[in-house]
């Protein structure tokens, strides 16, 4: 991949600056790109009845609510590297932010879910609407899914047009969209891969659940965000390149970090309870792992359970404790954040540049224990 230049002028660049502290970023001005975004399709949308209207709405209440993960990856990288267009890679942030949500509203479709962060989503909205308007629970449950499956489109193109329609420069359009491609592309091959192997019978390797993870969360999470705040700085090809291998390690790290704490952590803060992937027999990977301890004698028989108790999953709990499971997860993601920072040695970046990333992993990961 070439470097491209941002806009054409070499006012957008200066050598030495330091990032922006983890997550004390400017969010009002994604947010505002994002709200502006909301405005034109709300808009655009009552031509279309208030149906579409709705939608759009929800697909915007959707959003709200995040920590801007995401964004904050992108303008960290791109102030790091000497970026000064402000607006231009905050609206690249919020489009990036958007994605995110398209992937989420999607995965809560494919999940089943109608709840998100403690309120309905989008499917969760437009099911109650059907209800009460007389709808039978299949018919008002179709509709929230093709609700749901609708919003995540929108905000895909949506996503795409933010980029094209930014002041970057045409080369530097060519390459965020590239990107882009390849987020959508390796996540939607994720996301068949999680379903499938949760599906078939036999033995999963924690290697392919972990290939899944990286597919389906690290390349749009950590690599797409990393990266895109590089080709707007106008790094070096082998700089973008390498943030790539980096963001796929600390990508794998994290989602070890969020897998242990989707069973150990308190519900309430992680928005996720080990009864839903109890049932549903997600493949995850402590329970790949597991498959070879003694745990699996306590874990094996409600797998899969779709009436599986909370106390049944206090006793899965202990058994991943007892048997060593959670530590050996635990000195694993450690192993992937330790490969990760031995490769920034082999390039020339700013000396911020580990502790900046650093900050943000141990707030988010290791303190909030939320997932991002």
């Amino acid at each position: 991949m070439s470097a491209p230049t941002t806009t054409g002028t070499a006012r957008s660049r200066r050598p030495g600056r330091s990032a922006t502290p983890a997550y004390a970023f400017d969010a009002m001005t994604v947010d505002s790109a994002l709200d502006a975004f909301f405005d034109q399709g709300i808009a655009r949308s009552e031509a279309y009845g208030p149906d579409y209207e709705a939608l759009w709405l929800s697909l915007r209440d959707a959003t709200r609510g995040g920590k801007r993960f995401r964004p904050a990856l992108v303008i960290g990288m791109y102030e790091l590297l000497g970026g000064l267009d402000h607006e231009l890679v905050c609206t690249v942030a919020a489009a990036i932010e958007l994605l995110h949500s398209a992937f989420v509203i999607h995965d809560d479709v494919i999940d089943h879910d109608d709840v998100r962060r403690g309120r309905p989503n989008v499917s969760g909205t437009f099911a109650g609407r059907a209800r009460a308007t007389g709808a039978d629970a299949d018919r008002a449950r179709n509709v929230g899914h093709a609700a749901g499956i609708l919003a995540g489109d929108l905000a895909l193109t949506g996503a795409a047009r933010m980029i094209s329609l930014s002041t970057a420069a045409p080369d530097v359009k060519v390459a965020l969209l590239d990107l882009l491609d390849h987020a959508i592309f390796a996540t939607a091959a994720g996301e068949l891969s999680d379903v499938q192997l949760s599906a078939g019978p036999g033995h999963v390797d924690l290697s392919e659940i972990l290939a899944m993870e990286a597919h389906k969360t690290a390349v749009y999470s950590f690599e797409l965000p990393l990266q895109a705040g590089a080709i707007l700085a106008g790094a070096d090809p082998r700089t973008i390149e390498w943030l790539s291998h980096f963001g796929r390690q600390v990508g794998i790290a994290f989602q070890l970090l969020d897998d242990i704490q989707g069973v150990f952590g308190d519900a309430r803060v992680t928005g996720k309870s080990v009864l839903t992937d109890l049932r549903e027999g997600k493949m995850t990977p402590i329970i790949a792992h597991a498959r070879s301890t003694t745990a699996w004698e306590t874990i094996r028989p409600v797998l899969g359970d779709p009436d599986v108790t909370e106390e049944q999953a206090v006793g899965v709990r202990r058994a991943l404790e007892l048997s060593g499971t959670r530590m050996s997860i635990e000195k694993l993601a450690d192993e992937y954040l330790e490969s990760a920072f031995g490769l920034v040695n082999q390039l020339r970046l700013p000396p911020t540049f580990p502790g900046w990333f650093t900050s943000i992993t141990h707030t988010f990961i290791r303190e909030h224990h939320e997932p991002v």
